[in-house]
């Protein structure tokens, strides 16, 4: 058993190796500006599911600098799922966004919610639950000190204290877990076509509800058959042919 697990720690170990090697090398292409071949590259490490947020967005700049809308725009937004925060890539993002043909308009939220959800998408949920676990030991030292100590002005102290790491654990949680929901529960997908009809109903003799072209980001509602039910950030509904989305 101990033999298969230093196997298998190994083969992990040289995995990684191997991609930090594949990583440098389609930096270089980048850099020397064969575009093409370092995202050839990109896909090798891709292809072995480890993914990062530096992976794809040093993938969405070399497909930014060949003018590929959707793929830049993809892989920026497949970025963010991984570091909603950084700022390189939503500043990158905005660049590609100003290439697209349809310029649609925002539903303005509410202020509460407005700052709630910037609030909870200051950081990644590896980070919240990163925080989380720092509270609890927060908490669990301070309550340590708490029960031990002889003097009452130092157990008010260490009570406030673990009482404040405690909560601050509980909502560090529940910060992952709304944001970890929101990523399982709202589909987003990037229209791949060059031109997309978008339908009233999934059928293509359906009435044309309105155009969509490559780039744009949609809200996925439901899927029937080879169609998807999409939603714009203004509110506008239709149908879509799933192949001509590519989903997030």
């Amino acid at each position: 058993m101990k033999n298969t697990i230093y196997i298998l720690l190994l083969l992990t170990s040289l995995g990684f190796s191997q991609n930090e090697q594949l990583f440098e090398k389609a930096n270089t292409l980048y850099n020397q500006e064969q575009y093409n071949d370092a995202i050839q590259v990109y896909n090798q490490i891709l292809n072995t599911q480890q993914h990062s947020a530096d992976l794809y967005f040093n993938k969405a700049n070399a497909h930014y600098k060949l003018n590929h809308i959707a793929e830049s725009i993809y892989n920026y937004e497949k970025a963010l799922q991984l570091d909603p925060s950084n700022e390189d890539v939503l500043t990158n993002l905005a660049f590609a966004n100003n290439m697209l043909i349809d310029k649609i308009d925002t539903i303005p939220t509410t202020g509460f919610s407005k700052l709630f959800s910037a609030f909870v998408n200051l950081v990644s949920f590896d980070t919240w639950a990163l925080l989380a676990v720092v509270f609890v030991l927060l908490f669990v030292g301070a309550f340590v000190l708490y029960s031990t100590s002889k003097y009452s002005h130092k157990k008010r102290v260490f009570f406030v204290v673990a009482m404040t790491a405690l909560l601050l654990s509980i909502l560090s949680v529940s910060f992952a877990y709304k944001q970890e929901s929101n990523v399982l529960t709202t589909k987003y997908a990037i229209v791949f076509a060059k031109e997309s009809r978008i339908r009233t109903e999934p059928k293509l003799n359906s009435e044309e509800a309105f155009v969509l072209h490559e780039g744009t980001k949609v809200k996925v509602i439901e899927t029937f058959d080879s169609w998807v039910k999409i939603k714009l950030s203004n509110g506008s509904v239709g149908w879509i042919v799933k192949d001509e989305i590519k989903n997030l």
